[in-house]
């Protein structure tokens, strides 16, 4: 009996990875695409438009103002309205404002553009990770969050080519490369938004490819792995497990968390939305730049999905989130005093690989004390927070551009927010450590 209750389980979680995981993939992909696009489309469009390094870096963060904004409201709007309806929506109107971005005129349109551009995505990585938990156990979480964040470098390796190529298209029926940018990497999300609503259930208990016996037994699956996790939380921390918003939102463990991914995003953001104007200005033509970003994002990738089994296998979130982050500030550091350009990039790929590979085990820790309202509103909140990290990051590096010229100032900058990211980790290791551990037996048998 226990033996065909297992294989029953099995059946669904991996109905559940084939259905779910290369669909979230590929929105997160088109998803990321559109709001880092806006790195490449800077190779023609700051001399186009008359951009100063410090208007770029404005506009290219400006975009997470509008995403801190609306964070929290969309995630709790999603948990009433459910999945499936609400993230069609935010593809369908993050895709139109994308590609309307390519009729901006000067700074004041590229602002707003890139402000309701935020607007409209906000939601939609919370949502996922929130979604993620509708179907997976807590001690196998890392492993299938960094599986759909993989998307996040597999868009950048795949969208700097691509882009490359876009741009070439400069005057096709009087529009310039960086204006078809916008419109050719904007209108598939719009196409996706409806094949969500097509292919997406809410949750188990909707999806018309599981077996009555299956959603029993991914229901049952996770409610036992919830009881398991609080009961350990309630004893190691006296705030143990959350249900409603409020509270949520107060608990130290969810402000720590807000202040570690603010770190993390800094980096991330200020590298890859000036990488390939970094890249450029080592003296390599534009598709020259596109072939090269490969190589970073890629390695990140692979980082990813490595680091994030790893710490699925050991049951250990704590050192999955600092040890990368400290190695991606050396990254930094040494790309600002590397001897050759090809030195430079290989640490700007550690630092890539560093950031990215944190990601799983980081987002694997909100939802082991926080439930249903109060994880949506916490995701919200740990992501709207961090995010302001994707404001601060171009902004910082390009201003600290416009007033020395260089880029290895605002390097330096990037390096120390991202190390303190991680000696923080370390520092509340105490405190975390409990909303941290995973059971590694309970793990393998997924």
């Amino acid at each position: 009996m226990v033996a065909e209750r297992q294989t029953v389980e099995a059946r669904a979680f991996a109905k559940a990875v084939r259905r779910l995981i290369p669909l979230m993939m590929v929105l997160y992909v088109v998803s990321f695409l559109d709001r880092v696009n806006v790195g490449f489309a800077a190779l023609t469009m700051n001399a186009d438009l008359g951009f100063s390094p410090e208007v770029y870096g404005w506009g290219a963060g400006i975009f997470f103002l509008g995403y801190f904004l609306f964070e929290v409201p969309s995630n709790l709007v999603m948990q009433k309205v459910g999945a499936r309806l609400w993230i069609c929506r935010i593809m369908v109107t993050w895709g139109l404002i994308s590609a309307a971005t390519a009729f901006v005129t000067g700074a004041t349109g590229f602002f707003i553009a890139r402000f309701l551009l935020g607007a409209a995505e906000a939601g939609f990585l919370p949502g996922m990770i929130l979604y993620l938990g509708y179907w997976f156990p807590l001690s196998v979480r890392a492993r299938y969050v960094a599986l759909f964040m993989a998307a996040v470098p597999i868009s950048s390796a795949l969208g700097a080519p691509l882009s490359a190529w876009i741009l070439d298209t400069h005057g096709l029926l009087g529009l310039a490369g960086w204006q078809w940018l916008f419109i050719i990497e904007g209108l598939p999300a719009v196409a996706l938004g409806l094949v969500v609503l097509a292919m997406l259930p809410d949750g188990p208990e909707k999806a018309r490819w599981l077996t009555a016996e299956e959603k029993a037994a991914i229901a049952a699956r996770l409610e036992a792995d919830h009881l398991s996790h609080d009961a350990a939380h309630q004893a190691a921390h006296p705030a143990g497990t959350h249900e409603s918003w409020l509270p949520a939102l107060k608990d130290t463990r969810v402000v720590v968390l807000c202040l570690v991914y603010l770190g993390l995003v800094v980096g991330l953001y200020g590298i890859g939305l000036w990488l390939p104007q970094i890249v450029r200005a080592m003296g390599y033509s534009t598709h020259e730049v596109g072939l090269i970003l490969i190589i970073p994002y890629a390695l990140s990738a692979l980082a990813m999905l490595a680091v994030g089994q790893h710490s699925d296998r050991r049951g250990e979130r704590v050192l999955h989130v600092a040890v990368p982050a400290i190695a991606a500030a050396a990254g930094l550091a040494a790309s600002v005093v590397a001897p050759t350009h090809m030195a430079a990039i290989a640490a700007i790929s550690l630092a890539s690989m560093g950031i990215y590979a944190a990601l799983g085990p980081f987002w694997s820790v909100p939802p082991q004390f926080l439930r249903g309202t109060a994880a949506a509103a916490g995701i919200a909140l740990i992501n709207s927070v961090g995010n302001l990290g994707g404001f601060a990051g171009p902004y910082l590096v390009g201003f600290v551009r416009e007033a020395t010229g260089r880029f290895d100032v605002g390097f330096m900058a990037l390096a120390a927010i991202v190390l303190a990211a991680g000696v923080l980790v370390l520092v509340f290791r105490a405190k975390l450590g409990p909303s941290l551990q995973c059971n590694e037996a309970e793990a393998r048998k997924i």
